[in-house]
């Protein structure tokens, strides 16, 4: 039977998405096929939580832990942390040069997935289209006027790496600007402002399974709020329809893309692209490499539209790391 390490929390502002997340796999992990362990990562500690939520260190020199006078190695991780460290690329590193396989993707995609500016920098060449933009880092000269000229009123003022929309706001008057960057600066010292695109707004699910580059069906996403912020998200202020109601052939502009998406960036594992239709084009927001796993999420909710079970879905992506690491 294979040790697998389910590891959650980290050091954003989403480590309780992230522990829900680690939980609903560590409940619909396939008992039969795999030992999981809860690893809970946090800038203080790290540690192994049993069922009796009894905390164990982990060696963070080989990533093991000792239990009842033995110690225990791991086949494989599943990562469930978004945001830092376990979307940023920092995990993925750390366990790569250990030689431990995981689930999400390499060191590198992560890195620069995370990084919502430079992301969508390498795609715009291969023609993937995007809101204009506006680059400011911390301490930069603040000009007003030449923001408003580049992306216009309403935008959208973002923290460049950070999930779960913490330091976004949306602005519709030139003096709430600071404001909004007072916001976006409290998450991160880099901050992404875009222009407002007004349309039909989609999430799409691209994941490896059984072998295969899957897109899987297309979430709509009608938020009651002013955008898809944290509430819409995660508090239930929102409709997510799947599949989305939207033409066929708009599905497939979209499909072709995410697909596209994926294959450029060489991504593994599960990925959430978000999009949303200007003049009938797909315009990319950002992408997630370790995406919401509660049953409520948005992924999981497209897997069962597919046909794929929790279990099916988790067990995949465990077999798909081994098999990649296999062959590496």
């Amino acid at each position: 039977m294979k040790h697998i390490a389910i590891i959650m929390g980290g050091y954003s502002s989403e480590y309780e998405i992230s522990l829900k997340s680690g939980n609903v796999v560590y409940q619909k992990l396939d008992k039969s096929k795999y030992k999981a362990y809860r690893i809970h990562i946090f800038k203080n500690k790290w540690v192994y939580v049993n069922d009796h939520n009894e905390e164990f260190p982990v060696n963070r020199h080989n990533f093991s832990i000792d239990v009842n006078d033995s110690t225990i190695t791991f086949d494989c991780v599943f990562n469930a942390i978004h945001g830092a460290p376990g979307e940023d690329g920092y995990m993925q590193a750390y366990l790569e040069l250990l030689g431990i396989p995981h689930t999400s993707c390499p060191m590198y995609q992560a890195a620069l997935t995370f990084n919502k500016r430079d992301c969508l920098s390498v795609l715009k060449p291969y023609g993937i289209k995007t809101a204009k933009s506006y680059y400011l880092n911390k301490g930069d000269n603040i000009d007003v006027s030449s923001i408003i000229n580049t992306v216009g009123l309403p935008c959208f003022v973002k923290a460049n790496k950070a999930g779960s929309s913490f330091g976004i706001t949306k602005v519709y008057k030139v003096e709430d600007i600071p404001n909004a960057l007072e916001v976006a600066f409290a998450e991160d010292n880099e901050v992404l402002i875009e222009s407002f695109l007004d349309g039909t707004e989609v999430s799409v699910g691209v994941i490896t399974y059984q072998g295969e580059v899957t897109v899987l069906p297309i979430t709509e996403i009608v938020s009651n709020n002013d955008f898809f912020d944290y509430n819409a998200k995660y508090l239930g202020e929102s409709q997510e329809i799947t599949p989305a109601r939207i033409p066929e052939h708009l599905a497939e502009k979209v499909n072709v893309t995410a697909k596209k998406v994926y294959e450029i960036l060489q991504l593994k594992g599960f990925s959430r692209s978000e999009y949303i239709f200007k003049d009938n084009e797909p315009h990319l927001l950002e992408i997630n490499t370790v995406p919401g796993l509660t049953e409520a999420s948005i992924l999981p909710q497209q897997a069962q539209a597919a046909g794929i079970t929790l279990s099916d879905l988790f067990s995949n992506a465990i077999e798909e790391s081994l098999r990649g690491f296999d062959k590496a």
